[in-house]
């Protein structure tokens, strides 16, 4: 039998011990800053260039507004100047038995923007908002 990639569209997300449905998750990337340095006896013309800091992208996650559910904005408006109710996130990729086959963690993660939907008088659609989370460290782990 012939081995295919998964299909985005089975997953789940817990935060903080809790599970809930999501539309649509972006922003699960790391990206290794570099650092370029060069002394001035050196006989190349060009900086070397050598790993340096890691940078994780925000999150975004977005989902259907369900009535009397204000999750999102209880989450945003707990922040108070430098302190803020950090959450681990833990995304999973699912095979066809509902078991996590790939996960992302993400570490110390908080609110940073809200945005409800752009509403239309003659739209046909799910009212979707969404939620922009920063967090200190994305780890990826298979199987």
């Amino acid at each position: 039998m012939a081995d295919y990639p998964l299909p985005v569209f089975h997953f789940q997300v817990q935060w903080g011990g809790t599970k809930i449905g999501f539309a649509e998750v972006a922003g699960l990337n790391i990206e290794t800053q570099v650092i370029e340095y060069r002394d001035g006896t050196s006989p190349t013309y060009s900086p070397l260039k050598m790993p340096g800091i890691p940078k994780y992208g925000n999150i975004t996650l977005k989902r259907g507004i369900l009535p009397n559910d204000n999750e999102f904005f209880d989450w945003l408006n707990s922040t108070s100047l430098n302190k803020v109710e950090r959450r681990d996130l833990a995304i999973s990729l699912l095979n066809e038995k509902h078991e996590p086959v790939a996960t992302w963690k993400a570490v110390n993660a908080f609110p940073v923007k809200v945005e409800g939907p752009g509403l239309k008088a003659t739209g046909n659609e799910v009212a979707i908002e969404s939620i922009e989370i920063a967090h200190e460290g994305l780890s990826i782990e298979n199987g």
